[in-house]
């Protein structure tokens, strides 16, 4: 994955769920859903395309350990797709120390990977007013919001709602 993506080019980032292509039946070194699932939304965050192999063995049949990995995607899709789906790259200058972000017109979702321990998320100054946010989760939940010297700072839950990646729109 590119450190900062390649603005201006159409890019993909082509990546094997273990570590060989197609089918090995001794390559037992998968990824973690973590990983894939993060893997996904710092490749949307810089602009490109996630071509995730999947080995069938040669009966045709997809490994139990890759079914396993491409449902838990599919669970956090299924909630976070918005973030995902028809996005562009991050519109902050640099990567985000708690995550990655990705943006639609009018719109900024936050991928927070590291969730502040103290409640407060610090979001850099980028160009544009937040006037709203809120759990991508839960629609209803909306975050409290405060000017900083540097950009806003979000209130949010005590707990990170999603272990792996909470958005925050």
């Amino acid at each position: 994955i590119p450190a900062n993506g390649l603005p201006g080019i159409d890019w993909e980032s082509c990546m094997t769920m273990n570590t060989t292509w197609g089918f090995k039946f001794y390559d037992d070194k998968w990824k973690s859903s973590e990983t894939l699932i993060r893997n996904l939304i710092d490749i949307a965050s810089k602009g490109g395309n996630y071509l995730l192999n999947v080995g069938p063995t040669a009966e045709g049949l997809i490994p139990a350990e890759s079914v396993t990995r491409l449902s838990e995607m599919g669970r956090w899709m299924k909630t976070n797709s918005a973030a995902i789906y028809g996005t562009t790259a991050s519109p902050f200058a640099k990567q985000l120390e708690f995550g990655r972000a990705t943006s639609k017109p009018g719109r900024v979702y936050l991928h927070v990977f590291n969730w502040p321990a103290d409640g407060k998320l610090s979001v850099p100054a980028f160009g544009k007013t937040i006037s709203r946010a809120y759990l991508l989760a839960d629609l209803k939940q909306q975050l409290n919001i405060s000017k900083s010297s540097d950009g806003t700072i979000l209130q949010v839950p005590a707990k990170a709602p999603d272990a792996i990646a909470t958005v925050i729109v």
